[in-house]
Order: structure tokens, then C-alpha cells, then sequence
């Protein structure tokens, strides 16, 4: 098999399988180096290098999940998947921007097992028969189909019900920062869904409420609070799009990324809010702030 011909074009496709996995940018990113090495160490006779690529990815990725579930249970506060910017150069990280890596439904995927995390990404992400999934997993075809639905039930309960247009979910985002930028709470209680949640990501490296908000009115204050503070230590919000959602960046005053807000829209409101402000979730997406040194010097 000619893997140095075919390394760029199944960069995307491992890349997209082990994220999906996992979350995690840099673990992603690890899960293929290592899928290569074992993918050109091995002596196998190979027809179809993509269903290969695709076997020996999931199966790292499911060792790699299971690893990584004592950690995440250790982790500080909650635990979000690491940001996709549309902007992001690196040609593996343009994903097919779909439902199934907009950050709420990541989240979503974290209450599946590893297995049927993977039965799910390749049924309904890559379209794999239950034949074919089958020998990944080391389960049976019919085994593989249970799980699937078991796995999309559970997923469907959590989905939104009526999710707008990308155009409409741009216009309420530019709405929401408007209204923040305007201190008008009352717009921004008119935008947000009345169980709206919100969560932070700070990882115990950069400072964030340690459990989840809700209710529009909460949120919409503690979000005020946040940025009358923001400003004061010349914070800005810059819209753009994570996961393939509308997503508001927040940077410093030099311009260095301090956080990115992933808004999930339903029904014509926003119903979840993100944010990841840990910064070893924020460094493939360049220079990054340290909000613990910013907040202690001013």
C-alpha cells in the first residue's frame, strides 16, 4: 500500500473520526500520527486504504476514550471539546461542518461509551453498514445495530427540536452581541430561551464557574457583569464560528484569545451557551491570554 501518496488525502478522514472520538483537537491529532505509524509498520495487504485508515483510527481513538474517561472524571469543573474555528489553516481540521461536531452535540456524545461513540460517528457520520462496522468494534452486524439505536436515542432526547437557518442563527448572534454591547438586558433576555444553559470551561487554568447557569435572566446579568468588567480591561467580543455554530471570540486588548463562546440556537432562541476558556483547549487556534494575570493586574 503507497500510505506516503495517500497521507494527505486520509489526513481529513482520521482526523475527523478521532475528533469526533474524542473532542480534543491535540488528542485527535495524536491518534492519527499514531494510526500512520501502525498503518506503515504493518505488513498487511490492504484494497481499500480509507476503510483501513478508518479501522485503525477507531480503534486507537476507543483505547484513547477510555484512557481519557478517568481524566475527564478528575477534570476541574466541566468538561467541553476543544473549539474549530472556520478559520483554522490546517487542511485536516476542515471538517464536513455538520450537526455532529457543533459543540453541543459533542457534548452529547460524551454520555455514550466508547463503543458506541464509534458505532455512532461511523454509522452516521461515514455511513458505515453494520457489516463493515462490525469487525471494528470486534461486535456482530446485528450487535452493532442495537447499539446504533440505543446510541441515537439517547442523542436524539438532547438534539434540538427546530433548528433555524445558518442565516438566522448568524442574525441572533449579531443581535446578542449587539444587545451586550448595549448593556440591554432585556434584549438579551428576549434572545435567550427561558432554560437557556450556560457553561465554562476554564480547567482550573483560567477562571470560570465551576457548575452550569441557568435561566434567561441569570445568564443574561451574569453575561452584563461580565462584560462591564471585560472593558474595563479593554476585552472585546468578535463574532465568528466554532464547530460550524455562530461563536462569539473573546480577546484581549493585544488581541490574544482569551475565550470562544459557542452559541446552540432552537426554536429562533438561543437554548446553550459554551465557553471555553481553558487555555490548553485555545492553542491550536493561535496566540492565547492569560486571564489569571490579566484579572491580577488590573
Amino acid at each position: 500500500m503507497d500510505l506516503a501518496s495517500a497521507h494527505d488525502g486520509l489526513r481529513p478522514l482520521m482526523f475527523s473520526i478521532a475528533y469526533r472520538m474524542l473532542g480534543s483537537v491535540a488528542e485527535a491529532e495524536d491518534i492519527v500520527q499514531e494510526a500512520f505509524l501502525r498503518m506503515h509498520r504493518s505488513d498487511e495487504e490492504v484494497d481499500n486504504l480509507d476503510a483501513y485508515a478508518t479501522t485503525v483510527t477507531t480503534r486507537i481513538a476507543i483505547d484513547t476514550l477510555r484512557s481519557a474517561r478517568h481524566r475527564r472524571e478528575q477534570y476541574v469543573g466541566p468538561w467541553l471539546p476543544e473549539p474549530i474555528l472556520i478559520s483554522d489553516e490546517d487542511p485536516s481540521h476542515r471538517l464536513e461542518l455538520d450537526e455532529t461536531v457543533s459543540t453541543a452535540f459533542l457534548v452529547l456524545l460524551e454520555s455514550l461509551t466508547p463503543v458506541e461513540r464509534a458505532v455512532f460517528v461511523l454509522r452516521e457520520v461515514l455511513g458505515y453498514d453494520y457489516e463493515d462496522i462490525a469487525p471494528v468494534v470486534d461486535k456482530s452486524a446485528t450487535n452493532c445495530r442495537q447499539i446504533f439505536t440505543r446510541a441515537r436515542k439517547r442523542i436524539a432526547d438532547g438534539t434540538p427540536r427546530f433548528e433555524p437557518s445558518r442565516e438566522r442563527r448568524d442574525q441572533l448572534a449579531s443581535q446578542f452581541v449587539a444587545a451586550l454591547s448595549a448593556s440591554d438586558i432585556a434584549g438579551l433576555e428576549r434572545l435567550l430561551a427561558d432554560d437557556v444553559v450556560f457553561v465554562a470551561d476554564g480547567g482550573g487554568r483560567a477562571p470560570a464557574i465551576q457548575k452550569p447557569m441557568l435561566g434567561a435572566v441569570a445568564v443574561a446579568r451574569f453575561l452584563l457583569g461580565l462584560m462591564r468588567q471585560g472593558e474595563r480591561f479593554g476585552v472585546r467580543l468578535e463574532l465568528s464560528h466554532a464547530n460550524g455554530q455562530p461563536a462569539m471570540l473573546t480577546r484581549g486588548a493585544d488581541g490574544a484569545l482569551l475565550g470562544v463562546i459557542a452559541l446552540d440556537v432552537d426554536g429562533g432562541r438561543i437554548v446553550r451557551m459554551h465557553n471555553v476558556l481553558n487555555p490548553d483547549k485555545l492553542g491550536h487556534l493561535g496566540e492565547v491570554g492569560d486571564l489569571f494575570a490579566l484579572l491580577a493586574e488590573r
